[in-house]
């Protein structure tokens, strides 16, 4: 299975795709799409209560289109990315693609352990892409936080 960030662009891309971006901006514009989504989630997963809303969006138990998560990424991509950048009119239809992408990442979310249910280790398991060596909780939970911080394990 993929890890996140691979799906986050697999979407971008294919959502960016209908969108003629002018081609001296399409990296920065597509990787600003990708790091806002999933700075969203990683700011949300700091914050207290963040976990379960992650685990709702990702399980579609929550509407993507009214997440607070969604509107987090929208916020980061006009700040950090639109507000830089002299798209005009295209902007607005860059920042619509947001709650179309996390729309589809709604289902990514599922058992991955095994016990029946959707957990913490399931979401961690899930951030870093399946089963195998230093999957479990303490190896993903070192990749993640190490990724967080610029580190490699």
């Amino acid at each position: 299975m993929a890890n996140i960030n691979d799906i986050i662009g697999q979407l971008v891309n294919s959502a960016a795709g209908k969108v003629e971006i002018p081609a001296n901006l399409k990296d920065q514009v597509l990787g600003g799409l990708s790091s806002s989504i999933l700075g969203s989630l990683t700011q949300t997963a700091s914050k207290a209560g963040g976990l379960d809303e992650i685990k709702n969006l990702l399980t579609g138990k929550a509407d993507a289109a009214t997440s607070g998560i969604t509107a987090l990424a929208g916020n980061l991509f006009n700040k950090n990315v639109l507000s830089k950048l002299n798209l005009g009119s295209l902007a607005p239809v860059l920042a619509g693609l947001i709650p179309g992408i996390m729309g589809k990442l709604s289902g990514f979310l599922k058992d991955q352990d095994g016990d029946g249910d959707v957990d913490l280790n399931d979401i961690i398991l899930s951030l870093k892409g399946g089963s195998g060596a230093g999957a479990g909780l303490l190896g993903a939970a070192t990749s993640i936080l190490g990724g967080l911080f610029g580190k490699k394990n």
